[in-house]
């Protein structure tokens, strides 16, 4: 396979436009929070129920990269024609299936074929942004990856104004067709570099064989939970905020009505700067990135800055406005970090294993990201839910979060030093 250094031709209308016109479309399956109770009450069924639509959506999500890499490497038209048509079949199907009042439909076409899309979608621009970005491998690939955090803050208000407009189903049909035209122009724009040249002598790589290699295996055990512990304290964020605010003093005096009202402005302010986090720490880290000399390094400062944060919240737990502080320190952060794990992973694996096959690598480590998906929510409710001091059972959770914040940072030290005990 051969790259051009500097390759010739537009990397914007080749790279990075596609790649963002087919990321910020795939990254509104963060928005599911928008319209889970929504679809609960239209088809009569329990929240909870529903919300294995999301969990499935993300475990398609991360098991179709894994074996989505060879074909993304061979054509990467093919790849995003498919993820185009499996994103939007399965968010116009979702819409289908809640007008019939199917919920194993809701699980197939949102679950399913749009988590296909969704995986595809995902891995589809990466490496093309190495190609054509080559000197600047990490900021590139965070630009585009920074697309799918930012949609959540783009894509939410969207949702709610087309809810009240046209409801639910008239919600899922527009959208379905906005983000068709979106994807099939990223379709069309997205292009290889002149110079570059599928050989698939080149670009094959065994999956046993880099299953078989240590480093793989730390790489994605750190991976792995960086994402579990996000999704733990997602998923918990409205409620461990409701409870901090509870107990100061401002707010403990008021009623009901006139607390719920007092907060929820507060809790939507915190939501809208975390996606901000999210999104500044999938350019920042992975702009970071292409000045250390090992890109190891950025995933250490984003565990140490993860332990130091919840370390803080703990030891101020019984300081009122310290605690406040230091939950929102923690709460945007971690957020920050959660993004930087997802931008910094395609530079990380191409430091290990090349550019050359980096999209079966960068697949193949995404399917941390599907089992993820199953635990994280699963973690932080088990805690929670058997928390010894129900008075603050969403604090028990940060140590946990703390050990396994530990264990990740162990996890990839020991890639670092193995790295340079091969050198």
């Amino acid at each position: 396979m051969a790259t051009v250094e500097q390759p010739s031709g537009n990397r914007w209308t080749s790279a990075i436009i596609p790649a963002l016109l087919i990321h910020i479309p795939i990254g509104t399956v963060y928005c599911w929070s928008v319209f889970k109770q929504l679809i609960a009450d239209q088809l009569h069924v329990s929240a909870s129920s529903v919300e294995w639509g999301f969990s499935l959506a993300i475990f398609f999500l991360g098991m179709s990269a894994a074996f989505a890499g060879p074909m993304v490497e061979k054509d990467i038209k093919k790849s995003a024609l498919v993820s185009m048509i499996c994103f939007v079949v399965g968010f116009a199907g979702t819409g289908v299936s809640i007008a019939l009042g199917f919920l194993p439909g809701v699980f197939l076409c949102y679950g399913a074929i749009m988590g296909v899309g969704l995986g595809v979608g995902y891995l589809t621009p990466v490496k093309n942004l190495m190609l054509w970005f080559a000197d600047n491998k990490g900021l590139a690939t965070g630009v585009a990856v920074a697309g799918f955090g930012l949609s959540k803050a783009l894509a939410s208000p969207a949702m709610e104004w087309l809810i009240g407009a046209v409801g639910l189903v008239g919600m899922f049909y527009v959208l379905a067709a906005v983000y068709a035209v979106m994807m099939f122009v990223g379709f069309l724009l997205i292009r290889r570099p002149a110079g570059w040249t599928y050989d698939p002598v080149a670009s094959h790589v065994s999956r046993a064989s880099i299953l078989k290699k240590p480093v793989f295996w730390g790489i994605w055990i750190a991976f792995y939970i960086n994402i579990t512990c996000g999704l733990a304290l997602i998923s918990q964020e409205k409620d461990i905020l409701h409870d901090v605010l509870q107990a100061l003093p401002q707010y403990a005096s008021l009623e009901a009505s006139s607390f719920a009202a007092a907060i929820a402005g507060v809790i939507g302010l915190v939501l809208a700067v975390d996606s901000v986090f999210n999104t500044a720490g999938r350019v920042g880290f992975s702009a970071l990135s292409d000045h250390l000399k090992r890109r190891e390094s950025v995933y250490q400062v984003i565990f140490v800055m993860s332990i130091a944060v919840c370390v803080l919240q703990v030891v101020t737990s019984s300081i009122d406005n310290a605690l406040l502080w230091a939950v929102l320190a923690m709460l945007f952060l971690v957020n920050a970090g959660y993004g930087g794990g997802f931008s910094t992973l395609p530079v990380l694996l191409d430091q290990h294993f090349g550019t050359k096959t980096v999209s079966t690598t960068h697949g193949l480590t995404l399917s941390a990201w599907a089992f993820a998906g199953l635990s994280g929510n699963q973690l932080a409710s088990f805690v929670v839910t058997y928390a010894p001091d129900q008075a603050h059972r969403y604090a028990a959770l940060i140590p946990v979060l703390t050990v396994l914040f530990i264990v990740a940072l162990a996890s990839v030290t020991a890639v670092r030093f193995a790295a340079g005990k091969r050198k």
